[in-house]
């Protein structure tokens, strides 16, 4: 159930023929909400760059897809960015401040996925208060759309992938028992700014959150803090689609309670290598235009990324030499803060 304020959410309204673009649309308008994406806008972003940082923090990285659950004796920061039309969703409990992460990339994996993260964060007290981050997903419909959420019963056909994916999460939220306390919701028009053109862009397309308090400022990341082991973390998310295993569920990645990463293992097809293969020559426009949905949206780096995943691909077209007898990769910190692999 969710909470707004210290008090249950709930709506009036029976104008909607789904409840959860309901939910939505009158959490967009909660004037505590407003007032919380209003602070959380004007805050500058943090830059992070772990070969700048003199006395290291213990940082824990998400790529889109993943999830973790961290100890904030542990772990000082979590955090995610290259977030467009995907959501970064934030839960800590209010006594123990286990705070758990997740870059959700689709509806399809709501169910389940907010079920893994609730697994050690509740520490079996369904009652337990917990605060509640939604970052990301700006509005990728046109201007002359842009009201369609508020107004339509057939919203999904011109929402974009950023309205559906928000409309689940506040709906599952809302219909499950634990005591879910919004505190951001930064998301669609809060998280939405336009070029001359009317070319939409997030205001910001990550975060950082302070284990020991709950903070959370805005955030983007570099290639030095994007890890360990990025190049396969990457590969997983493209490849998961279509490995059975983890349908429904976000990519398990960290392990909560010996602070190391446990890459688990991830099989790609060869129909999926042989895409890929046709998809090296094209221009850097034309992929962009095909990799993405959001083009106008993405970082200046996002084709270079694609291309060194996509080289990786080609080197180790057999994913068992990245995951030998099946088994995870596992990287533990060094006592200067980088990570090495077990």
């Amino acid at each position: 159930m969710i909470f707004v304020g210290g008090l249950p959410f709930s709506t009036d309204s029976s104008s909607f023929s789904s409840q959860g673009i309901e939910i939505l649309v009158t959490l967009m308008k909660n004037p505590i909400l407003e007032s919380a994406a209003r602070s959380f806008s004007s805050i500058e972003e943090t830059k992070v760059s772990c070969s700048e940082t003199s006395a290291p923090n213990k940082y824990v990285y998400l790529f889109q897809g993943e999830y973790a659950t961290v100890d904030p004796s542990l772990v000082h920061y979590v955090g995610t960015d290259e977030a467009t039309t995907c959501v970064g969703l934030v839960i800590s409990n209010r006594v123990t401040r286990m705070t758990s992460v997740a870059h959700f990339d689709s509806p399809a994996i709501v169910d389940i996925g907010l079920t893994q993260m609730l697994s050690l964060v509740v520490d079996g007290n369904p009652s337990a208060a917990l605060d509640v981050h939604l970052i990301g997903g700006f509005d990728d419909v046109s201007p002359s759309h842009a009201n369609v959420i508020s107004t339509s019963e057939s919203y999904t056909e011109l929402a974009g992938y950023s309205t559906p994916l928000c409309v689940k999460l506040v709906e599952t939220m809302q219909k499950r028992n634990e005591k879910f306390h919004i505190q951001t919701l930064f998301v669609l028009g809060h998280n939405t700014k336009r070029d001359s053109q009317g070319n939409a862009y997030p205001i910001f397309h990550g975060f950082l959150v302070e284990t020991s308090t709950g903070s959370l400022i805005p955030a983007s990341f570099d290639r030095t803090s994007r890890c360990p082991d990025e190049i396969v973390r990457r590969i997983r998310v493209t490849s998961s689609y279509e490995d059975t295993s983890w349908n429904g569920k976000l990519l398990e990645t960290y392990d909560t309670q010996t602070d190391r990463f446990v890459i688990a293992p991830c099989c790609w097809t060869s129909r999926q290598l042989r895409n890929i293969m046709m998809l090296q020559n094209p221009s850097d426009a034309e992929v962009l235009r095909l990799r993405s949905t959001s083009p106008y949206a993405e970082g200046p780096d996002f084709v270079e990324t694609l291309r060194r995943t996509w080289n990786y691909f080609a080197k180790h077209p057999d994913w068992r030499e990245s995951f030998p007898m099946k088994q995870p990769r596992i990287f533990e910190r060094t006592a200067d803060g980088d990570w090495k692999r077990c």
